[in-house]
């Protein structure tokens, strides 16, 4: 279902609290991360470090850290946590009626 350039691609109950549930797409498989609070961030799951699956990482917070290397990295903005330094890319999210909605545009 779309809205608008919203694609509906799952449940907020499909994602585990504190963890993850991967989008696959040609263009690069996304993460979907659910915090404690039920705030949802999407990212491509890949670590701007080299490349690791963000989406096996740990979530705390707002933040996932890579298992790979252990950089750590802000959800909400995509950004490594200092002293490394790179940005994963962020996709906005939307969640409705307990629907999360993805603008992929």
């Amino acid at each position: 279902m779309t809205i608008d350039h919203w694609t509906r691609v799952c449940r907020v109950d499909d994602i585990p609290a504190l963890g993850s549930r991967v989008v696959v797409r040609e263009s690069g498989n996304l993460a979907l991360f659910r915090t404690q609070d039920d705030a949802v961030f999407a990212l491509l799951d890949r670590c701007p470090h080299k490349g690791g699956p963000l989406s096996q990482g740990i979530v705390h917070g707002e933040t996932v850290t890579c298992p790979l290397h252990g950089w750590q990295i802000a959800l909400d903005t995509g950004t490594a946590r200092a002293p490394d330094e790179g940005c994963a890319r962020r996709f906005p999210v939307r969640v409705e009626g307990g629907d999360v909605y993805l603008d992929l545009s």
